[in-house]
Order: C-alpha cells, then structure tokens, then sequence
C-alpha cells in the first residue's frame, strides 16, 4: 500500500476525514517528513568517515560536545531529541571536525532506541578510525515520556559508549567527562 494511502487510513481510524481542507496534503506531507527522518538508512556511515580521514600524528584527545540531534523512538515513532559528546585519542589519523556531527545525524535518521544509537556511533568511529580510545555520550529528551505515559516533563536520559582506552584508563575517561561539563569560556 502506497506511503500516502496509509496516513489516509490513519486519519479516518483517529475520526478525520483526509479530504477536510486542511488536511488535503497532509498525507504528502508527512510522507516527505519521514523520508527525511529516516534518510540515515540511505546513507553509509564508512563513506562519510573515509571522505575526511587524514594522516597526521596528533595523539592528545579530540572532543566535538554538543552535537545537536533528533531521532524517532522506535517503539511510538515520535522524537527524541538532545546533545551527543564524542571524543578520540587518534592512533595516527584524525578526522574532519565535522564528520563527528555527520555520524551522529546518519545514525539518529534512523528509528532508534538512544542505548543502540550512543553504541553505533562509539563502535564505528572505532572501528574505521582506529584510534586509542572513542567516548560517546548523548543526554536526550525524549516525547514518548514527556507527552504519554508518566508525562515527566523535566527527565534527561543519559548514555555512554566507552571503547578503547576510554573503557580501560579511568584517567582517559575522567578527562572526557570532565571536560564535557565545561561550557565555553567557563
């Protein structure tokens, strides 16, 4: 059944009629809004890594915090939304700056659970970069608890993905987190 047809159908199960004016295209519309919600299905996270990886011998960590991003709840398609913190010891490349932003946008265009998201972007940097250590940690905020359920407004969901020698130097990781807290200037 065409994509259109279904949020036709959807309309009349809520008791709309899809041919009241202000809802004429609004089965287009939110075609084209979950194209692009989910378009980190089309897209492959090694291509963008690899369209920036340079060879350069700078071994202190690398961090970009405060990577805004949105993604869906895989379990009631509605948002999610909060700031990722991904840092890198590199092993002998580095990256574009904003590839780690790229990673984080191809991954959360993807109906997700935060847990599975914060992992995927942790184990590929990890994995095609191949540096000392990744740290990843996302802080979200997330519509299926603030709008339903337990309606908890105020609640940040945290996770980490510790890898390399984020997860074995206590020192390494205590940089990381430490230096997340820092705000600009402060």
């Amino acid at each position: 059944m065409p994509f259109q047809a279904l949020v036709e159908q959807l309309l009349t199960h809520l008791g709309e009629d899809p041919q009241r004016e202000g809802l004429l295209k609004t089965p287009s519309r939110v075609e084209a809004m979950y194209e692009f919600l989910t378009k980190g299905y089309r897209e492959d996270p090694e291509k963008v890594l690899k369209k920036a990886m340079f060879t350069e011998r700078y071994s202190e960590m690398v961090i970009v915090k405060d990577i805004d991003f949105f993604s869906l709840c895989e379990h009631h398609l509605v948002p999610f939304y909060g700031k990722c913190h991904i840092a890198y010891v590199p092993n002998g490349k580095i990256i574009g700056l904003s590839k780690m932003p790229r990673i984080v946008e191809v991954f959360a265009r993807r109906l997700q659970v935060q847990e599975r998201l914060t992992q995927q972007i942790a184990e590929t940097i990890f994995t095609h970069l191949k540096p000392m250590g990744v740290g990843v940690v996302m802080e979200a905020r997330h519509l299926c608890m603030m709008m339903r359920g337990v309606e908890q407004h105020d609640s940040v969901a945290t996770t980490s993905a510790m890898l390399g020698s984020f997860r074995d130097d206590v020192k390494t990781r205590s940089e990381f987190l430490t230096l997340i807290q820092h705000k600009l200037g402060t």
